[in-house]
């Protein structure tokens, strides 16, 4: 399962990584805007938008490339047991 997370902490990129590679997930972390953000993202079965550090243009952006396909997940904490808490509800 790949998912790509937008916005958290920076200094806890790598964090986040290990966490989905946990529960057998492939993730990518965008918490700064890149430039080509909309083709990086690709098309992911899960999306989890930190809502409190993410800028509306970033998620704007964002959600414009997604299809139909992809689970959308909105949590306003960036903590590691809201992402935990996340994966075990939404992975089988």
């Amino acid at each position: 399962m790949s998912v790509v997370i937008l916005g958290g902490n920076e200094c806890m990129e790598r964090q986040y990584s290990n966490v989905c590679r946990r529960y057998g997930c492939k993730a990518k972390v965008f918490c700064k805007p890149c430039a080509d953000m909309r083709s990086r993202i690709g098309t992911p079965d899960l999306l989890i938008v930190f809502t409190h550090t993410i800028s509306h243009k970033m998620v704007q952006c964002a959600l414009t490339g997604i299809c139909a396909n992809t689970k959308i997940v909105r949590s306003h904490s960036s903590s590691m047991n809201s992402l935990q808490d996340i994966l075990e509800e939404h992975i089988a």
